[in-house]
């Protein structure tokens, strides 16, 4: 393979991986302030309980996920140095603000959080916790801003120095609200909440497959099926928006998501099937005029199709319909089993249904599986552009660096990444079978004994 390949792939294997644990450690965030809210409203053991138990999941996530992400920062020079040369002014200003508005505020209150307990006022270390989730927000909202920019370019100007041309921020507030920004992270903030609502759903609903913990799994999986049905529902409704700013500002991506060669009004919404790219047309079961809907709120609109772009500005066909039908379906997916899973706790017959429990156990896999589809949808179907319609891929690379060292590079990455999986999965499988500790169903760390069996002073 050349090295542009490889290159491509090195990226996407580091990527893919870092990007398995910040969404768990958003969304944990979230589920940290609820527990430990519910905790300070209600004074109910049980919930600080969980936020005990959940917090150490939480350290274990971000832990991991600062390890990785430092890597993908290096390869920016490394790989793609044409690539940083032209946009370090744009992405400089953005990843700065992430340290100073995000990373320093999450991890400036984390050792609050891990280990304030017992040591500050129960009001100071829940204000911790709301800064860490805050911080874990703002990292999102940076990243975002700084990918976002790559699809919908905005608020620069492009300058030439020396032969070199690269693009300098004009508007600060343009570039931060550029075209897809609100509707991509919105939609990455919905992801990132069903990622850890599902993994609290799964541990809980696991419990009560084993008959351990059973206060704790009931009110664990109150909180997890709520937070599921929630984020779920969120990310349908942003999913909706998002697709209408591709139509938009990006409807080669849109026409390659749905497999579509001539422009076509009352365009048809493929539910499943695959893109036969010979005869440029979709195989498989479709809905009339739905794609009109969605992209332009009109049953009748056009939407613009592939055969309006020369074939060497198209993306990848085949790879851009699957990735993205593969996202919608898990969403779907999602919703169902979270509404199915909550009906039946609200009606307190779900620990009667092993199917369904076992059914959650496993659903902690789909909003991981989705948030990889989605990213890399939105990745391969900007292709062949690494900034639209202003820099090439192809263009991006670095003029150093060889096919046989990137290679070797991606071999080791793949042993070490292999190795950070195992010692994470050991580790939450670890604190899972180990599960809450009774001594944290009371704020002093102490079980609190029944009335009757007080000891007489």
């Amino acid at each position: 393979m050349d090295v542009l390949t490889l290159s491509r792939f090195q990226f996407a294997l580091t990527v893919g991986f870092h990007y398995l644990y910040p969404p768990l450690s958003i969304g944990l965030g979230v589920m940290l302030v609820l527990m430990e809210g519910l905790w300070l409203k209600t004074n109910r053991p049980v919930y600080h309980q969980m936020a005990r138990f959940w917090t150490k999941v939480f350290a274990l996530t971000f832990a991991i996920g600062v390890a990785t992400g430092i890597v993908m920062e290096f390869e920016f020079g490394t790989n793609w140095a044409t690539y940083s040369r032209y946009v370090g002014d744009v992405f400089g200003s953005a990843l700065a603000a992430e340290g100073i508005f995000a990373f320093f505020l999450e991890s400036g209150f984390l050792a609050l959080l891990l280990f304030g307990w017992n040591r500050v006022s129960r009001g100071m270390h829940f204000f911790a916790t709301c800064m860490v989730c805050l911080g874990a927000h703002f990292s999102a909202v940076w990243i975002v801003v700084a990918n976002s920019w790559m699809q919908t370019p905005a608020g620069y100007h492009l300058v030439t120095r020396d032969g070199v041309t690269r693009a300098e921020i004009t508007n600060f507030w343009e570039l931060v609200f550029n075209p897809s920004t609100v509707d991509r992270l919105t939609h990455t903030v919905g992801g990132a909440w069903s990622s850890a609502a599902f993994l609290v759903v799964s541990v809980s609903a696991w419990y009560l497959l084993r008959r351990k913990h059973l206060e704790f799994a009931r009110a664990s999986l109150k909180v997890g099926l709520s937070m599921a049905l929630v984020a779920s529902l969120l990310q349908a409704v942003t999913g909706h928006f998002s697709a209408q700013g591709v139509a938009k500002n990006q409807p080669a991506k849109l026409a390659a998501f749905e497999g579509l060669y001539p422009t076509t009004s009352n365009a048809p919404l493929t539910v499943v099937g695959w893109v036969d790219e010979t005869h440029e047309r979709v195989v498989g079961l479709q809905i009339p005029n739905l794609l009109s809907f969605l992209a332009h709120d009109n049953f009748h609109a056009p939407v613009t199709g592939l055969n309006e772009f020369k074939p060497e500005d198209r993306p990848p066909v085949q790879a851009s319909f699957m990735l993205f039908h593969g996202m919608v379906g898990l969403g779907c997916a999602m919703m169902v089993i979270a509404a199915l899973g909550f009906l039946y706790f609200r009606h307190g017959s779900l620990h009667e249904r092993r199917w369904l429990l076992w059914i959650l156990v496993f659903s902690v896999l789909l909003p991981q599986l989705a948030n990889q589809c989605g990213w890399f949808a939105a990745e391969v179907g900007r292709q062949p552009w690494i900034v639209y319609k202003l820099l090439r891929t192809s263009e991006a690379l670095s003029a150093m660096v060889k096919a046989n060292v990137v290679l070797t590079s991606i071999i080791l990455f793949s042993l070490i990444y292999l190795l950070l999986f195992a010692v994470f999965l050991y580790l939450l499988n670890d604190k899972i079978q180990h599960g809450p500790d009774e001594a944290d169903l009371t704020p002093s760390g102490k079980l609190a004994l029944p009335r009757r069996e007080q000891p007489a002073h």
